[in-house]
């Protein structure tokens, strides 16, 4: 729709019955599924309303138009809220589905989730990540604005709005994220608060009583206050006044009634997360003068409104083809570069700059590499945008001479950090601050926008803080990046609580993302590669801050063989191994020192690298058994970290060499040694498995 919103008008009979629209399908399909939380809806539904026929620019005939505004639910247990939105705007969403909400095999779940309905922009639920989430769709906006618009030529121009509740600023999440976009003076990102001051348990004055828009304001964000929540009049003004600010983002702060509209559970908190009962929903559309049969009505004045949507949208999108054709014209290879980016298509020689690392016994941790192979491909990938949580110098994640994202308007002065390449929205190196949490979910943002290839880089021990977002993008098939570094008792000095341990497992543990841990620099660079090619699917790569060998791929199989998750890395020469040796990451190098320690003894081992289960698991039960056969049930697996999961590699037969334990402070090679991660350790113990 036109960027100008439509002129400011008192609530008119229409007016009310579109809000009571959404009001009321809501109320009806939480109480035909028992179940959902129809408190939010009820309060909300004024904002929403004037937010989205006023001035939300967007599409239903084609939900992923690249220039529409992006709105999150970040409050997503009222996620009736918006499937009524949806289908009274025209999306593809019928009026069966809003029926069969909560209800197994429908594509309106209890919590909006990405990829089931469209417009729904990014899964949420979990209270502060699609408040992140929506500073990293910011975020994508501004930097692919930066560097795609041209004088006269406006071709990413779009706002990232989001309603959030008072759970949603209460997590943690959400104040480390609205601390970098006050930073960052992400001016397009307008969110609307619902301040009705009921959580699920009570009042919020049980616990959350601090001045929120002081707080706010503290971090750099326009705050505006509507003390009445169906004042529509207001409501407009503030978001025309948040979009005039293009310094600072703002925060609407309206004062709603929780289950606005029903006689005995407004502004209580037995209307956020139970039905209102058959009674209460009677007693509320008679309250609301709304019939109170058949249930999901919608009348056909509100709906033939609401569907205005779909001519406004396309003729938006018209609008912006059209401009898109000059732009075209006037700068081909960047509007070509453009395209490709935004369709998630990768330049076809990017990964010809992948380096090659020659074999050196001394070789480099595989932070190192990983460092390299960024500043190789960086050059190719534009779209290639991250940063670490406070972090670069030790996960070596900068893209060098690439700038820092910042706002165009700050000064670095005498500033220490800059990567090099100045500051401005087109830095390609993003500084999160100790703030994991919130770089997880701002990266999901940036990968739910569209456009960008997302990285994230911290400790692996700080993966703990960074496991709902990765959990998320899991969920969302996201194509993110997530660097960890000091991946175990390598660490140190630093001692236990510093050392991960039981992190592998956990992550390994997640449904749908794939966690490799290379073992030396040129399976960093193929997993680099993997990592990049995976655009439905997030990697973690587990990384060592001690220098490991660069293996010899003349007598070792070549590194090419991680794609596949576990691979033979070296066989016993012209024999049937006797037993088979498995690790991943820095503990390859002892299995291959203790597969010559045992050739000495006249005993023949296979050494398998596995930098990746769920890789290896991906594969034909043909390729599995060829690399571990189930003809030899002799086998030792090496890892420093739990042992939980290894089991399934090893059989009942085999052993784990692993760390049930918490590590302790003391140099890498002494914690090594004194936990029995030595050459002769795992030898003497394949020695007693053969022995068996």
């Amino acid at each position: 729709m036109n960027d100008k919103p439509q002129a400011a008008s008192s609530v008119s009979n229409l007016d009310m019955a579109c809000i009571n629209s959404i009001r009321f399908l809501a109320i009806d399909a939480i109480q035909k599924a028992n179940s959902g939380h129809p408190g939010l809806p009820m309060g909300a539904a004024a904002m929403a309303y004037v937010l989205w026929t006023r001035f939300l620019k967007h599409n239903p005939a084609n939900p992923d138009w690249w220039d529409r505004d992006r709105f999150v639910l970040s409050a997503g247990h009222g996620s009736m809220l918006l499937y009524s939105l949806l289908y009274l705007t025209g999306y593809d969403l019928s009026m069966d589905q809003i029926q069969q909400f909560r209800q197994w095999g429908s594509r309106t779940p209890g919590h909006p989730e990405r990829g089931l309905v469209p417009g729904v922009e990014t899964t949420t639920g979990p209270l502060g990540q699609g408040f992140a989430n929506g500073v990293g769709m910011a975020i994508a906006e501004a930097y692919l604005a930066a560097r795609y618009n041209r004088p006269g030529h406006e071709v990413v121009n779009h706002y990232t709005y989001a309603i959030v509740s008072d759970g949603d600023l209460m997590e943690g999440v959400s104040y480390e994220s609205a601390s970098i976009a006050g930073h960052l003076k992400l001016g397009k990102l307008i969110y609307l608060y619902d301040d009705n001051r009921v959580s699920l348990a009570g009042a919020t004055d049980l616990t959350f009583t601090e001045d929120r828009a002081r707080r706010f304001e503290a971090c750099g964000w326009q705050t505006i206050t509507v003390e009445d929540g169906n004042d529509l009049k207001s409501i407009e003004q503030a978001i025309q006044a948040a979009r005039d600010e293009s310094n600072r983002p703002s925060l609407i702060l309206v004062r709603t009634q929780i289950g606005w509209g029903s006689p005995h559970k407004q502004g209580s908190f037995e209307s956020h997360g139970s039905p209102l009962g058959v009674e209460e929903v009677k007693l509320t559309k008679k309250n609301l003068g709304w019939s109170p049969d058949p249930a999901f009505m919608v009348p056909d004045e509100p709906l033939s409104y609401f569907r205005r949507a779909v001519d406004r949208g396309s003729a938006s999108e018209k609008d912006w083809k059209d401009r898109f054709a000059g732009y075209s014209k006037a700068f081909p290879e960047i509007a070509d570069e453009f395209q490709r980016m935004m369709r998630g298509e990768l330049p076809g020689d990017w990964d010809s700059v992948i380096p090659v690392f020659p074999a050196d016994a001394k070789g480099m941790a595989t932070r190192a590499a990983s460092g390299k192979v960024i500043n190789a491909i960086g050059p190719k990938l534009p779209n290639l945008i991250g940063g670490s949580a406070d972090l670069n110098p030790s996960t070596q994640t900068v893209i060098r001479n690439e700038g820092d994202f910042q706002n165009p308007n700050c000064k670095p002065g005498d500033i220490q950090g800059s990567t090099g390449g100045g500051w401005s929205y087109l830095g390609r190196n993003l500084h999160f601050g100790v703030r994991e949490h919130a770089m997880g979910a701002i990266a999901n943002g940036m990968g739910v926008h569209g456009g960008i290839i997302p990285y994230t880089a911290t400790f692996f021990v700080f993966s703990d803080y960074m496991r709902p977002p990765i959990r998320l993008a899991s969920l969302m098939e996201l194509g993110v990046v997530f660097v960890f570094t000091h991946d175990s008792i390598g660490v140190g000095e630093d001692g236990p609580t510093h050392q991960p341990v039981e992190q592998l497992a956990a992550l390994r543990a997640i449904p749908g993302l794939t966690v490799i841990r290379p073992c030396d620099a040129n399976e960093t660079a193929i997993a680099w590669r993997m990592a990049v090619q995976s655009r439905h699917r997030p990697v973690a790569l587990v990384l060592t801050r001690q220098e490991l060998p660069t293996l010899d791929r003349v007598r070792c199989a070549p590194a090419e063989g991680l794609q596949r998750g576990a691979y033979i890395l070296m066989d016993a020469p012209g024999s049937r191994p006797d037993l088979i040796l498995i690790a991943s990451g820095s503990e390859v190098s002892l299995i291959l020192g203790a597969q010559q320690k045992l050739a000495d003894q006249g005993i023949a081992a296979r050494v398998v690298s596995m930098p990746s289960w769920e890789l290896f698991d991906a594969q034909s039960r043909e390729y599995r058994d060829e690399v571990l056969p189930p003809s030899i049930p002799a086998r030792l697996a090496v890892e420093a970290g739990v042992g939980q999961g290894w089991h399934k590699y090893v059989g009942d037969r085999g052993e784990v060499i692993s760390l049930d334990r918490f590590g302790a402070s003391a140099p890498a090679r002494v914690v090594f040694e004194k936990f029995g991660f030595t050459v002769d350790n795992v030898a003497a113990r394949a020695l007693n498995i053969i022995s068996k």
